[in-house]
């Protein structure tokens, strides 16, 4: 009976080093995937995946730049809040009029300037993919064609216009074209530059926004509302689900120092 005790215990002991080792290695691989696989190269049927996680940080950053600053890579009009120079979507200079539209399409704005901050990344990319197929012996031809960044629901799309073919021995495959080169990114900046058009309306029409009734639409949306003493107002939009952020400046029917509306 202790010997048949002791051999459990020993069956046991090996079946836990063996679970140790497993977990081990899965998370050596989730940690050093990216390395292990920029070194082994890239297969031929995930030329997105490769562009997605080349491009990847620095769209991040870029996405963040813009939404922290009302939309723009280098705001001209702007207030200073909270360290950030957030630029003013709607403006008026003089006071009790309601203020001027500045970037009447805040979605195409906000791809026109994701675009400018991931252009010379995303030739890179392309450059970088096309020599990693060369290294592993295919005969790469490439279009020429540049690319557009669109906001979807739920999703930023970086549309590739170009045509890849590979060729090694008999073996033909293309990309792109017809069956597009498109790279995905999971966001929700389409609904927050949507929330935040509607909110530059009523500053357009009315000279103010009431910010509660997005709240009772979105439950996951937060919508914050500063009054500056100069007749501006900062809107932070925050969606509490995906923690993303976009924020911008409107200034309309401005009262003079001394009035105490702005306060």
């Amino acid at each position: 009976m202790e010997n048949k005790g002791m051999k459990r215990k020993g069956q046991i002991t090996i079946f836990v080093i063996i679970a140790l080792v497993i977990i081990g290695f899965a998370i050596l691989i989730y940690v050093f995937y990216p390395k292990i696989s920029e070194f082994v190269g890239i297969g031929v049927s995930s030329p997105q995946a490769y562009l997605e996680n080349c491009i990847e940080d620095k769209f991040d950053d870029t996405l963040e730049t813009v939404s922290m600053q009302g939309g723009g890579l280098a705001p001209e009009n702007y207030i200073l809040y909270d360290g950030n120079k957030i630029e003013y979507l709607c403006y008026i200079d003089s006071y009790y009029e309601t203020c001027v539209m500045q970037k009447p399409l805040v979605k195409n704005y906000v791809e026109t300037e994701i675009e400018k901050g991931i252009a010379n990344k995303v030739e890179e990319c392309v450059s970088d993919l096309k020599n990693n197929y060369q290294k592993k012996g295919y005969s790469v031809s490439m279009s020429e064609g540049g690319f557009s960044v669109e906001l979807l629901p739920e999703r930023v799309v970086l549309n590739i216009d170009k045509e890849i073919t590979l060729k090694k021995g008999e073996e033909v495959q293309s990309f792109g074209g017809n069956k597009k080169l498109n790279v995905i990114f999971n966001n929700n900046i389409y609904e927050l530059t949507s929330i935040a058009s509607s909110i530059l309306n009523s500053e357009a029409t009315y000279g103010d926004a009431e910010t509660t009734i997005y709240m009772d639409l979105y439950h996951n949306l937060k919508v914050e509302k500063y009054k500056q003493s100069d007749g501006s107002t900062i809107y932070i939009l925050t969606d509490s689900d995906k923690e993303n952020k976009f924020q911008f400046a409107s200034r309309s029917v401005a009262w003079p120092p001394g009035y105490g509306i702005n306060e």
